[in-house]
């Protein structure tokens, strides 16, 4: 069985509740294999105080092993302080492969271009084009938790359970039946068997 490669990029003042209900369920996943990176591949520590080393840096990464890309909200994002992505996301885009950002990491593809002409969402509309100003994507925003448009996830900063449905069903990491039976259970308390 071929495994999924899922490259999680971790920056000073992430946002780790917001990656919270996926990374369990990939990793115990045989499907899945987890790379977590840093620009440099130093330590970081995330928004809650949690200190983390990652695997590598984003020069190791080779393009061709990436299957999907996770990019967690946090302050840096609206700062611009996060330098040297966009060859990857650039690459990873032109090959159809996985790119998911959830809260503030979608500023940073509506800056670029990357939902002028896909069906997304973020925080807020007003919000988006307040911190992304080239963004030019308006007509395709859904005002919802979290969207796939073709190979690109968004969802807004208080939907991280729907932003790992999303990437969940992308990858087909479950029927579709097993991963709404686990987005209800941690949802709405609902198990049913």
């Amino acid at each position: 069985m071929k495994s999924e490669n899922i490259f999680i990029l971790l920056f000073n003042g992430f946002s780790d509740w917001e990656i919270s209900y996926l990374t369990p369920e990939l990793n115990k996943s045989e499907k899945c294999k987890i790379r977590y990176f840093s620009i440099d591949g130093s330590e970081i520590t995330s928004m809650g105080g949690l200190k983390v080393k990652p695997d590598l840096s984003l020069e190791d990464i080779e393009i061709s092993e990436v299957s999907a890309l996770v990019l967690p909200g946090g302050e840096a994002w609206e700062k611009n302080e996060i330098k040297g992505i966009n060859i990857l996301i650039q690459n990873l885009n032109v090959d159809k492969k996985i790119i998911a950002a959830i809260c503030t990491g979608t500023t940073f593809l509506g800056q670029h271009g990357y939902l002028d002409n896909i069906s997304h969402t973020s925080n807020d509309i007003n919000y988006l084009k307040a911190i992304a100003q080239n963004y030019k994507g308006e007509n395709n925003y859904e005002n919802t938790t979290a969207v796939t448009g073709e190979n690109i996830i968004t969802a807004n900063g208080t939907a991280p359970l729907e932003f790992a449905r999303e990437i969940f069903a992308k990858i087909n990491l479950y029927s579709e039946k097993d991963i709404e039976k686990w987005f209800q259970l941690f949802k709405n308390g609902i198990w049913t068997e």
